[in-house]
């Protein structure tokens, strides 16, 4: 199995005080990568809601349906089964797909999909506390390090000259800083490091060492800078900001959208309402309390929309999943790595015989579906190595059924 750089769905024959929505990893479908309608101009910077309005999981799941029916057709290949693969949101999008359309794809791998991740479903916390767990199991000099550095970075852009000493501390670029600026850009850094926590250098998000967290906190244990924890959090943020050694200084007004990602604050404001911002005490982020209210204020700014909490849930379920699956599903794997903070919303336990979850303690988002290399762990070949197994049976059955 070969990755998709931007986790999609294939076929075979994937703020100032408010907190950022987390973005999970996106995929080639309507608005995303090169699928941009309304003439395929994708440096369009605001949409109307007439026309992002059809951005929609589904919409693009009716998508996938109607090009695999045709493709099908056309290749005179009626008879020949379909598997969607997808990781992340196209994880979500596979195991719904076959949920939805089971008479289109033979079966489902669901790459740490987190369809669970949902209001009244999962905690607000869980996000953030395995993130912490990550950085903690590690070091926990580390842990208190990043716990202790929001306030300091507070403080300091409170105080005459403190915007200067952040500047510098952090290369930030002459053009513009702020606390909040600086605190939104490293948690992005630490958010973003624990969920492609892989077991070899990576180029997804960023260019990464293997196991960036681990090398994160050793660039805090070992910078050999004291007291300092500026200088320590700025090493740690420069293996994920800078680990090519090419930058100069970092632009916290950066906009661009160099992962296709924009629009996603549109689904996150009127579909995937998926809580993973609060903190509790314990937690590497400063303690804050998620609110629905604050999504739809925000959204109500940004869109003039209203969010469907629950939308999601009552069209493809949610509470009681897995009797749903249970009743209703068959032929998906759900892969979780639960060093990603997304799988404290995913599929952890086997439903059926037929639906299967594959847990992997190391693991981060969707590495099953990463290239395969020399270097890959055993783990992690023998979890590729179950998938194919699972994968050929139901080909195999389908096929034996097909000659009855």
């Amino acid at each position: 199995m070969k990755e998709t750089s931007n986790g999609s769905l294939r076929t075979q024959a994937s703020c100032s005080k408010r907190r950022p929505i987390s973005k999970p990893f996106l995929f080639s479908s309507r608005f995303y990568g090169k699928s941009i309608p309304f003439g395929g101009d994708k440096e369009r910077g605001n949409w109307n809601s007439s026309e992002v309005g059809y951005l929609s999981s589904t919409q693009a799941l009716a998508d996938y349906a109607t090009l695999i029916v045709d493709l099908k057709k056309n290749l005179s290949a009626t008879d020949s089964p379909v598997i969607v693969f997808g990781g992340s949101y196209g994880g979500m999008l596979a195991a719904w797909f076959r949920m939805k359309y089971p008479h289109v794809a033979l079966g489902a791998l669901a790459s740490s999909a987190p369809i669970l991740q949902f209001l009244d479903l999962v905690s607000p916390y869980t996000f953030n506390d395995i993130i912490t767990q990550d950085f903690r199991s590690e070091s926990e000099n580390c842990y208190r390090v990043l716990k202790g550095s929001w306030k300091e970075i507070e403080e300091a852009g409170n105080k005459p000259g403190g915007l200067d000493i952040l500047r510098k501390s952090f290369r930030i670029c002459k053009n513009y800083i702020s606390s909040d600026a600086l605190t939104s850009w490293l948690r992005g850094a630490l958010i973003y490091t624990a969920m492609t926590d892989y077991p070899t250098p990576s180029n997804f998000m960023s260019p990464l060492p293997a196991y960036p967290v681990k090398k994160m906190c050793e660039a805090i244990d070992s910078s050999g800078s004291g007291n300092d924890t500026f200088a320590k959090l700025y090493a740690a943020a420069n293996i994920f900001y800078n680990y090519s050694g090419t930058a100069t200084c970092f632009d916290l007004q950066d906009d661009s959208d160099p992962h296709g990602l924009a629009l996603w604050q549109w689904q996150a404001c009127t579909e995937m309402i998926m809580p993973e911002g609060g903190s509790s005490e314990g937690s590497i982020f400063p303690a804050y309390e998620w609110k629905y209210e604050d999504r739809v204020s925000a959204c109500s700014a940004n869109y003039g929309a209203e969010p469907r909490p629950h939308w999601i849930t009552t069209e493809f379920g949610g509470p009681g999943i897995e009797r749903v699956l249970k009743r209703s599903g068959g032929n998906i794997i759900f892969f979780n790595g639960l060093r990603d903070p997304w799988s404290g919303g995913g599929v952890l336990k086997n439903i059926s015989q037929t639906v299967v979850a594959i847990v992997a303690k190391q693991g981060a988002h969707h590495v099953d579906l990463r290239f395969s290399t020399e270097e890959d762990p055993q783990w992690l070949k023998d979890v590729r190595k179950q998938e194919v197994d699972i994968l050929s049976g139901w080909i195999s059955q389908y096929y034996q059924d097909l000659a009855q």
